[in-house]
């Protein structure tokens, strides 16, 4: 048994922004993947992830019994391949911001949800919410607080424009360019990152007002524009907007930047080689960068692994 494979993810922009209603843009990262399998002889990994698979599907559980005119599961079929050791093999790193629960969520509905919502149909809003919200709650089980955007993304496979909490779409973003001098790339802190802890930060730090007021004028506001200069292919203003939005992070979300990263955070925005920004919730993981000269960058962050995710 192997089942469809399911994509990372990366959301270029919008990271903690979009629960505050910030435009967000999310795009298919399909260097990494996940598909339900069940093997003769499991891994010890594999007979890990099934134990999460077991608790995930009592959680399933008690989400259809609680909310049934939500989302319902062919809970015969998912207990039997659970009991008889299916596990999702997975090459996405865990906590790295690239949405490893996602592309499992994505599965488990693609598979066992009745009457599911599927690619090939006309994807109104109505349904793209609807899946969003059906995703939000089987993912709140990994993290305590889900937008459901990490296993939309997986699952249609198509990047994914959040204009605010009750408008998304489906979008088309600029052709790749494989010989063009800027990039998109993920820098690789070594770090393992935990999504709640940080969530958490964040919501104790919007209970000061301050901190609103810096998210709602300085925050959102770059972020809205990075994603409309991206989108429209305004490469100029895109990397003015990110040295700002650069800034704007490393003034005020130290916490969700690992200590030993605020050094050379701060060398990007003084030499304009590359401006960093946060994947995922932080904490560790992959860190985003965006360079308007990827020899330029790589030669900067020599010490360092990077990964080109997108060129232009």
């Amino acid at each position: 048994m192997k089942g469809p494979l399911f994509y990372s993810k990366i959301l270029l922009f919008g990271e903690y922004g979009i629960i505050r209603d910030s435009k967000g843009l999310s795009i298919p990262y399909n260097f990494y993947n996940g598909a339900l399998k069940r093997d003769e002889n499991p891994s010890e990994e594999a007979i890990k992830s099934n134990g999460h698979l077991r608790r995930f599907v009592t959680y399933l559980e008690t989400l259809q019994n609680e909310q049934s005119d939500l989302v319902t599961f062919d809970l015969t079929a998912l207990k039997n391949d659970v009991e008889t050791g299916m596990y999702f093999d997975s090459s996405i790193p865990q906590g790295y911001g690239v949405g490893s629960s996602g592309a499992l969520v994505a599965a488990i509905y693609d598979k066992y949800a009745q009457n599911k919502i599927t690619v090939l149909e006309n994807l109104t809003r109505e349904k793209l919410l609807q899946l969003k919200n059906i995703f939000s709650q089987m993912e709140s089980f990994f993290h305590g607080k889900s937008s459901g955007l990490d296993p939309l993304n997986s699952y249609l496979s198509i990047p994914i424009l959040i204009n605010s909490k009750d408008n998304i779409e489906a979008t088309g973003i600029p052709t790749q360019s494989f010989d063009g001098k800027g990039a998109v790339f993920l820098l690789d802190s070594g770090i393992v990152g935990e999504t709640a802890p940080m969530v958490n930060i964040f919501m104790e730090s919007l209970k000061d007002k301050g901190f609103r007021a810096m998210l709602k004028n300085q925050f959102v506001k770059y972020t809205d524009a990075c994603v409309e200069n991206f989108l429209g292919g305004d490469m100029k203003s895109l990397f003015m907007n990110t040295k700002k939005l650069s800034k704007v992070v490393l003034n005020n979300f130290k916490p969700m930047i690992p200590e030993q990263f605020h050094g050379i955070w701060q060398q990007g925005i003084d030499s304009n080689d590359y401006y960093l920004k946060l994947c995922g919730s932080g904490g560790g993981g992959y860190i985003l960068g965006f360079t308007e000269d990827l020899e330029k960058a790589k030669a900067s962050l020599k010490d360092y692994k990077l990964e080109v995710v997108y060129q232009f």
